[in-house]
């Protein structure tokens, strides 16, 4: 998605007669169907002209430009996008970030990479060279153009023209020399030192054909989490982060540090909805730290997640994945970093049927977390609990950490907030979250970008997720809510067809390997729940909406029905079903990078799906 798209002679026009935030508001509109936030039309009204006078400075005029670059599989977008040559007829295309930020609204921050901005708070934010650096590698790693042979030079940079360098100048200080120089950070008093850098990329013009190029350019395959485990915690670091996300890596690498000098114990709480990246960042920290020589485990509640992470790391790694019960016995800050990922699962105590005797324990699950480590790192979405015993919580975390007599000052909080599922698409997860009435959310209208279809018939939907699996084998999924028995295989190993619509019949996952059905290829043709989908990702998801959660057009509600259930442990005496329920359907239908494919149980639930899309699905 772009919101403008010019060359600079167009850009200069536009500029002077003060209509380019306005069109690129028109753009914004049309494609999210709603107005952009006053503060990001502030700053395109307030930013634009500035920039164009770099442009007069460097006498650009039919260099092409790009405002508003949505990256590929992401929901951030690059402010300004520059296409054209140098004198010596070198292709460039150049990054160009635009900043704001004033000297009084910027202070220094402890993490090693980070600043603090200031918005309505105080907030840690990647110094804008690494910011750009993230822009840069995302761009490389999922554009074809630049694997091309004769690839155009990608360059980034920054133009922060309300901040000064010669009034306390954090942004410019000596320990952020190398990414500057790598990705060049221009001040407020740098105008025609802008201008000199952007003449030598593209003062011999053109770049309408590299434009064409370069937004033709296939987009390699987004990266599958499952897929790169094990190299990530074996040998190196494989996915560039972003934003949000950079910010939270450098507070915890910075944390670490200071354990190593200190006896006091310390927290970090990362918060983001689905395909926000949390397990990308918790695997990354971990892979890194391992390698550090530090001793650092990872924990969650969900037996499939575990068991598949152990699986794909091998022999050698998989004693550093634990559930979250593995900790009771443990000596206190025994471990340097525990990694407690899909913290929304954690549960009361460790005293449950399932959790063998050696590690049972009344004490409260959280403080068996947070007392053998020295860090405990969180990563959490409270919209993802699914279960009456599964109470885990920010507050829970926070209320355990001043009880247990960590300081407030050594408790780091962070939201991410970039999606890099669901096609990019935050807005149709606020979408998901509008229909099934989960919370408020800003965005309400379905989100094109992201690919939808409902079936009328289950075979019809099966017979699509097997035409994904082939043309990307093992990718694709289907899944449903717990409306049918779950039965042990047979004797002989076969599954029972427990699933059945009418005609159509399938198996659920093998009941005593359920964890391999994320990743072996017999999950293809297996039909998975909420507990072996959660923390898994997919190219495609089919979800057979069941009827245990049905919504009534008389009374305009949701509402749960429990003997439609055959899950037990989530319907029995549980006041809190029906909010357990949407959060069922939540993960199902946010499984997916590409597409959701939806076949419901119950028609008026269908029906009332269909009145929030466009009628051109």
């Amino acid at each position: 998605m772009i919101l403008y798209e010019g060359t600079i002679e167009t850009f200069n026009e536009d500029v002077m007669q003060n209509c380019v935030a306005d069109r690129a508001a028109e753009k914004y509109t049309s494609h999210y169907n709603r107005k952009p936030a006053p503060s990001e039309y502030r700053s395109w009204q307030n930013s634009l002209p500035i920039l164009n006078q770099a442009f007069r400075y460097a006498d650009l005029k039919d260099n092409k430009i790009l405002l508003e670059y949505e990256l590929p599989y992401s929901s951030q977008r690059i402010d300004v996008l520059l296409f054209g040559k140098s004198v010596d007829d070198t292709e460039n295309i150049v990054i160009l970030e635009l900043k704001q930020w004033s000297n009084d609204g910027l202070k220094e921050s402890d993490s090693e990479g980070n600043v603090l901005v200031k918005y309505a708070s105080w907030k840690e934010q990647p110094h804008p060279s690494l910011q750009v650096e993230g822009y840069y590698f995302h761009l490389k790693d999922f554009k074809k153009i630049f694997e091309e042979k004769n690839a155009p030079v990608l360059n980034g940079s920054t133009y922060a023209h309300n901040y000064s360098k010669q009034d306390n100048s954090v942004l410019f200080s000596d320990k952020f020399s190398e990414p500057i120089k790598k990705f060049p950070l221009f001040g407020k008093e740098d105008a025609m030192v802008l201008a000199r850098y952007l003449k030598d990329k593209l003062q011999g013009g053109g770049g309408k054909l590299l434009f064409e190029r370069f937004t033709g350019s296939p987009v390699s395959p987004s990266k599958r989490l499952l897929e790169h485990t094990s190299k990530m915690i074996n040998e190196q670091q494989i996915f560039n982060l972003i934003d949000d996300q950079i910010a939270a890596y450098n507070s915890i690498m910075h944390r670490v540090k200071i354990i190593t000098k200190t006896k006091e114990k310390s927290l970090v709480i990362i918060k983001g909805g689905p395909g926000t990246g949390k397990s990308v960042i918790a695997l990354e920290v971990m892979g890194e730290l391992l390698r550090q020589g530090k001793k650092v485990m990872h924990a969650t509640g969900s037996s499939a997640f575990t068991n598949t992470l152990r699986h794909i790391v091998g022999p050698r790694a998989k004693h550093f994945f634990k559930f979250f019960f593995n900790f009771t016995r443990e000596p206190e800050n025994s471990i340097d970093v525990l990694i407690c990922d899909e913290a929304h699962r954690i549960r009361k105590d460790s005293n449950d049927y399932g959790v063998p005797a050696k590690f049972k324990s009344k004490d409260p699950q959280i403080n068996d977390l947070i007392k053998p480590a020295k860090l405990s790192i969180f990563f959490i979405d409270e919209y993802q609990i699914v279960r009456p015993k599964e109470q885990g919580s920010i507050a829970l975390i926070k209320e355990a950490a001043q009880k247990l007599g960590i300081k407030n000052a050594n408790i780091a909080e962070f939201e991410l907030q970039t999606q890099f599922r669901c096609s990019g698409s935050d807005a149709y997860l606020q979408w998901l979250d509008h229909i099934l009435e989960i919370r408020d959310t800003e965005i309400t209208e379905f989100d094109t970008k992201m690919s939808l279809r409902i079936f009328d018939d289950p075979r019809d939907m099966y017979h699509e997720i097997q035409k994904r699996n082939q043309e990307s084998n093992n990718k694709s999924r289907i899944v449903a809510g717990f409306c049918w028995s779950w039965s042990s295989p047979n004797a002989d190993g076969t599954l029972i067809n427990d699933v059945k619509i009418g005609d159509f019949e399938m198996p659920w996952e093998k009941k005593n390997q359920f964890w391999k059905w994320a990743i072996d290829k017999s999950g293809m043709d297996q039909v998975g729940t909420v507990y072996t989908a959660q923390g898994m990702e997919f190219d495609y998801i089919g979800v057979i909406f069941g009827n245990d959660l049905v919504y009534d057009r008389a009374s305009c509600k949701w509402r749960a029905v429990p003997e439609n259930s055959f899950d037990s442990q989530i319907k029995r005496n549980n006041p809190e079903l029906l909010s357990h329920l949407k959060n069922v359907y939540r993960v199902l239908l946010s499984r997916a990078h590409k597409g959701v494919y939806i076949y419901f149980i119950d028609k008026e639930t269908e029906k009332y799906f269909k009145s929030h899309l466009p009628e051109t699905i």
